[in-house]
């Protein structure tokens, strides 16, 4: 899907929520869209203040958290970055594969994965609340060129 495809779909979904999706949203989102691999909100402000020479901190963070409660991007922790995610709904699991050598980061969604992990936490008593995996290695195209 295009960048402008899942700017229309965001739109939508924001729309049918009844929540607004601010022009500083939109071009957070879109900067995120633009972008195959994992960003930092430091590398998104400097991006965003090639639009808007007024933006700060709170306002990368503010729409990011925006972003990420209507499930459009997912942190990925180990690098305190940020991705684009493959399909729009609220807050959800997410497996991240992150390769270490390009940074390159293919989101995958397997309710099996899910439904395991919230068996075993709920054995132990325990409640998982933020279910998003990430998993480091080594994608097929660095693979192919170490061998």
């Amino acid at each position: 899907m295009s960048p402008a495809q899942k700017l229309i779909q965001a739109q939508k979904l924001c729309e049918s929520r009844g929540v607004r999706f601010t022009l500083a949203r939109e071009q957070v989102f879109n900067l995120l869209a633009k972008t195959d691999r994992a960003i930092g909100a430091y590398d998104l402000l400097q991006q965003l203040q090639l639009l808007d020479p007024k933006a700060k901190p709170p306002t990368i963070y503010r729409a990011l958290e925006f972003l990420m409660t209507q499930g459009f991007v997912h942190k990925v922790e180990s690098d305190n970055a940020f991705v684009m995610c493959n399909h729009f709904s609220e807050q959800h699991p997410a497996q991240l594969l992150i390769c270490d050598e390009c940074g390159d980061i293919k989101e995958i969604d397997s309710s099996q994965i899910e439904a395991k992990i919230d068996e075993v936490a709920a054995s132990l008593g325990f409640v998982v609340k933020h279910p998003t995996i990430e998993l480091h290695g080594c994608c097929k195209n660095c693979a192919k060129e170490t061998d």
